[in-house]
């Protein structure tokens, strides 16, 4: 394994502690904040996700701040101090200013350690997404790429990382005012469930309006047996990220592991983390999968 150098991201990606660990793959966390109490981000020791999504249930306000360029020259600093050169992920630009504090970051330590390469790269993705572009670029890592390497093959593949979710409860949605407050009715008494996806700026965009949670959940998987690579022969890494609606989650991996037996080991399901989750609210299932292409 080459080890001249880091790969690094951002708890945003929605995996949890025991799997970076794994991977050899640091991360910085965000902040969130509770009714206007600050947390930061770690993996949900202090405030446990059943926890948030039940107080964001009962009525909690949210709001989160992305890290500052201090804590990105903190983040990096030692490893460019142990010799190392920096290949980061930031959380897509398209729904955060983290890849401009990152980039902001690396110029002050580009004057402090001029014999480093600390190249940051802006995701364009998000939650889970996010997390299967760092676990492909570890791969990539483990095979022997550089840094420069693998910082040229995440800005190939990046757009490759297809990203389709759902929810079933749009009161987060609306809070936020992302969707109007006769809309958050209307859709509510039609059981109206939103199809997203993140588009190739790294925006999210309302793609679908499904009835019922049992249509939106067969739309999800087709949308992956339309886009993925190989179709249903599929042989990639599927993961499912999921805030309080475990059930759901789990009623699309086993329709998912039905229709692709190829697939690269079970799916993966972990907890949209507070960060995210602090927008997205409870109820929402995120799929993410790679494509051949890019996506559009």
């Amino acid at each position: 394994m080459t080890n001249d150098y880091i790969l690094s991201s951002e708890m945003t990606a929605d995996l949890t502690k025991e799997h970076y660990e794994k991977r050899n793959v640091p991360v910085i966390p965000f902040h969130f904040f509770l009714n206007e109490q600050e947390y930061l981000e770690d993996f949900g020791v202090t405030v446990p996700f059943e926890a948030f999504y039940k107080k964001i249930a009962d009525g909690a306000m949210t709001r989160t701040s992305q890290p500052n360029i201090s804590e990105y020259v903190a983040f990096f600093t030692p490893y460019l101090e142990q010799g190392k050169d920096v290949v980061h992920l930031c959380l897509s630009s398209g729904i955060s200013g983290a890849y401009n504090s990152a980039k902001n970051a690396a110029e002050i330590l580009a004057g402090r350690f001029p014999e480093r390469k600390l190249y940051i790269i802006d995701s364009l993705a998000a939650s889970a997404g996010q997390g299967l572009l760092v676990d492909w670029a570890a791969d990539q890592r483990d095979a022997g790429l550089s840094a420069a390497e693998l910082a040229a093959w995440v800005e190939a593949n990046k757009l490759k990382v297809q990203h389709w979710f759902f929810t079933t409860d749009l009161t987060t949605f609306v809070r936020g005012g992302r969707v109007s407050k006769a809309a958050g009715v209307f859709g509510g008494l039609l059981e109206i469930c939103p199809l997203l996806h993140v588009d190739p700026k790294g925006c999210l965009i309302a793609m679908e309006k499904v009835r019922t949670k049992k249509r939106v959940i067969r739309e999800t998987v087709k949308k992956m047996e339309q886009l993925a690579a190989n179709g249903t022969d599929y042989n990639g890494k599927c993961y499912i990220s999921q805030s309080a609606c475990y059930g759901d989650a789990r009623e699309v991996a086993d329709l998912i592991e039905s229709t692709f037996p190829n697939l690269k080991g079970k799916v993966e399901i972990s907890w949209i983390g507070n960060l995210i989750g602090s927008h997205t609210g409870p109820g929402t299932v995120a799929l993410f999968f790679c494509s051949s292409e890019s996506r559009k």
